[in-house]
């Protein structure tokens, strides 16, 4: 099927050129004009495509080390922060508490003198000297000084215990945060990866089938009903809309979907563990998404014309808690050879949960599309295959101006995965040295 062309040059452009990417922020790659994209050739070579996919393979593999390297720091400082812990913060919250404990101690056994001073003065007889009632009179003063400033001593003694363990309860959360940016930084080193594996995979495809395609912005595809929070064990239906909103007759549209998800180290793959299904009312019967990711289910499509795809999504009980996303959009393809399909391609995040958990309070997934000026040449695009996550960018040099979906955003965050990584590690590093935050 020679459809997905629209989707490859953003992913060939944005794994090729690493150096580019990790030069600048990826606030600053999405606000690059458009101008910038005119002057690059027209199409990249099924080598240039290797290329990437080997250089996002590369960089997936350091990120995934990174995190990894990144998530026993964690465990280590978390357990250095633990009570008794060998963390400075842990050490000086221990002897802050230790000092509140002690203060606390002092204070009852200076109110207890004060408490005997008034007994042993009461208790002295008629017959009782000047000399005996005023040293027992002086013992009590003494007494209550004493108590004044055990008093005064354990308020402070409590106040710096309750800051010290503050500042690790502080520590804590600052090593949790880092290690997030670290986890952030290698999905999206793996969204970068599976795109360039399905760029090149579609490539190869369509280079032996020939032919070529063109973005069409009125074919939509929008997803409902799939919620935020999905439990190992549970099957969910949701809703697949498909519309044509050009004013060209599309004779055969075809949707894509596809699911990837890992564990919640972000390190291994748990999509063998996802069974996506599709079923429509000329096809009631649930079939397997095909090994191309496509649902040919749709059928043609006049213009204005929409098409209604009942989707099904089954985690076996074995799915390991994690994260997941779907990818969506369409394609067309007409009697006349002419093609072509959305070079937006939709991203809908969300949580997996452990067997037997309760998934709380869900919402259904947003899409996270956005559009974002090309990074580079014009051309045709291949599709991601069920190993693969496609993406969006320029075709006949259409997109140079419009931009391209939310997976170029995606790409272009884990083009500067190393940046990131690097910034994350030292700043744990510098947070334990310091011995403020971990």
């Amino acid at each position: 099927m020679k459809i997905r062309r629209v989707l490859a040059t953003a992913v060939a452009l944005a794994v090729t050129t690493p150096a580019a990417l990790l030069s600048v922020s990826p606030a600053y790659a999405d606000a690059k004009p458009a101008a910038q994209t005119q002057d690059r050739q027209s199409k990249q070579t099924v080598e240039e495509l290797e290329e990437a996919a080997a250089e996002a393979q590369k960089a997936y593999d350091e990120a995934t080390r990174a995190k990894a390297a990144g998530y026993a720091e964690l465990e280590k400082t978390l357990k250095a922060l633990e009570d008794g812990g060998t963390h400075p913060l842990a050490v000086a919250s221990a002897a802050a508490q230790q000092a509140a404990k002690d203060a606390a101690a002092a204070k009852t056994a200076a109110d207890q003198a004060v408490t005997d001073a008034k007994a042993a003065l009461d208790a002295l007889s008629e017959t009782a000297t000047k000399e005996e009632r005023a040293t027992a009179a002086t013992a009590l003063s003494e007494a209550e000084a004493t108590a004044a400033t055990a008093a005064t001593t354990k308020t402070a003694a409590d106040t710096a215990a309750t800051e010290a363990r503050d500042k690790v309860h502080d520590a804590r959360i600052a090593a949790l945060r880092a290690q997030n940016v670290l986890a952030k930084a290698a999905d999206d080193a793996l969204a970068v990866k599976v795109a360039a594996d399905a760029a090149l995979a579609k490539a190869i495809k369509e280079a032996e089938e020939g032919g070529d395609c063109e973005p069409e912005l009125d074919l939509t595809s929008e997803v409902t009903g799939l919620p935020d929070k999905l439990v190992a064990g549970t099957t969910t239906d949701f809703s697949l809309r498909v519309s044509n909103g050009s004013d060209r007759h599309m004779d055969e549209v075809f949707a894509f979907a596809s699911v990837h998800a890992t564990d919640r180290t972000g390190l291994k793959d748990t999509g063998k563990f996802f069974r996506l299904q599709w079923s429509t009312k000329s096809a009631p019967k649930w079939q397997n998404v095909d090994v191309d990711d496509y649902i040919d289910g749709v059928g043609a499509l006049k213009p204005g014309a929409h098409a209604d795809v009942k989707m099904r999504l089954t985690l076996d009980k074995a799915t390991p808690a994690g994260n997941g996303v779907a990818f969506i959009t369409a394609d067309f393809f007409n009697e006349d050879g002419t093609c072509g399909g959305s070079p937006d391609l939709d991203m809908y995040e969300f949580d997996v949960k452990a067997a037997g958990s309760k998934p709380g309070k869900t919402e259904d997934a947003k899409p996270s599309t956005t559009t974002k000026p090309s990074t580079g040449n014009t051309g045709t695009t291949p599709q991601g295959s069920s190993s693969g996550t496609p993406a969006t960018t320029g075709g006949n040099g259409s997109l140079a101006a419009t931009g391209s979906s939310s997976a170029t955003t995606s790409i272009a965050l884990a083009g500067g995965a190393a940046v990131l990584l690097g910034a994350a590690a030292v700043f744990v590093v510098r947070r334990r040295k310091t011995g403020s935050d971990a």
